[in-house]
């Protein structure tokens, strides 16, 4: 099969991913082999590429955003059949006895494997994947618009449910990129009033034409002191500026896997019960929840194509911001 592999990390003007012929894997007991028709770009799949994320697996393939047909099933599959379609995610599998697994908390289980990091990932033809860690793919969500939502779209939802809050309140979100495109149209279909923070114009644009109330840059002074903020852009330095305009009691929550060093905080900025949060990961429960309400609403994503061979070029446009919405490979 044809695969886009990571030998060495490395920065992506080094072109580290190798578009390559490798043979293609056979699902084992449990497990689901995925032909892959389209796969979508994730930060974190640059964060994999360029060493940000210390590598686990080399080399790997990456992608967590997989949507595509079940080419073959391994034993004891009971649910999926040949040409069903599914979505790969990133939580590839967990151990399911772990004191988080018992309680609900998959996402944060010690032994758990993640698809494009830990294991081989859908930058490829075809993928294989647990069967009961995939995701039937809605209809009425064609693969194109699917695959933004299984990582974008999932992680952006935990992090509005962590934010707490209800309709009429105001939430701030910097970074208007793939993740926050999903995330503003569920935030408004919950009523919430959003206020968008990213240096780009078109970017401002677009947030606007979802319904963002206000956008503009987090120097900027927005229009109303925030209930909660969301971060999806990797500066550390953006948690500062959401605390000098949050409430009190509000909430800043951190939806990245990988962030730089977040600044010295002074004292008052926290003061008056301000919480600082991270987002890690997703449960399957997180996935199913945010399905259910992308086709209620329903969810609609914008996206800009690239062939597989153009994996390189796809990750490098997502990290200087050109893309509006988000970047899919075409397998």
């Amino acid at each position: 099969m044809k695969a886009c592999l990571l030998r060495t990390p490395a920065r992506l003007e080094n072109h580290p991913l190798e578009y390559t012929e490798i043979p293609a894997p056979a699902p084992k007991a449990g497990e689901v082999l995925v032909r892959v028709n389209v796969c979508g770009v994730c930060r974190t799949d640059l964060h994999v590429v360029e060493g940000e994320l210390e590598a686990r697996k080399s080399p790997v393939i990456p992608g967590h955003q997989a949507v595509g047909v079940v080419e073959k099933v391994g034993e004891m599959v009971a649910g999926l059949r040949v040409g069903a379609r599914v979505g790969v995610p990133w939580l590839h599998r967990t151990c399911g006895t772990c004191e988080y697994c018992r309680s609900g908390r998959e996402n944060l289980c010690d032994a758990a494997a993640f698809t494009g990091w830990t294991a081989d990932g859908g930058f490829a033809e075809y993928v294989v994947a647990p069967e009961a860690f995939v995701y039937r793919i809605p209809e009425g969500f064609g693969d194109l618009e699917a695959a933004p939502l299984l990582c974008a779209g999932i992680i952006g939802f935990r992090c509005l449910r962590a934010c707490g809050l209800q309709a009429g309140h105001v939430l701030g979100m910097y970074g208007f990129g793939a993740a926050a495109h999903v995330a503003i149209q569920v935030a408004r279909h919950w009523g919430l009033r959003v206020l968008a923070f990213t240096r780009d114009a078109k970017h401002q644009q677009h947030a606007r034409e979802l319904g963002a109330e206000w956008a503009g840059t987090a120097a900027q002074a927005p229009p109303a002191r925030l209930d909660a903020a969301i971060i999806f852009a990797p500066a550390g330095e953006l948690v500062i500026e959401a605390l000098k305009v949050m409430k009190k009691g509000g909430s800043v929550v951190l939806g990245g896997i990988h962030s730089t060093p977040i600044p010295a905080i002074e004292y008052p900025l926290i003061y008056d019960e301000r919480v600082i949060r991270s987002v890690a990961n997703n449960t399957r429960a997180d996935g199913e929840d945010f399905l259910r309400v992308a086709v209620e609403i329903p969810i609609r994503t914008e996206v800009k194509l690239f062939p597989l061979h153009e994996a390189n070029t796809a990750l490098q446009e997502h990290k200087w911001g050109t893309i509006r919405g988000a970047a899919v490979l075409q397998a």
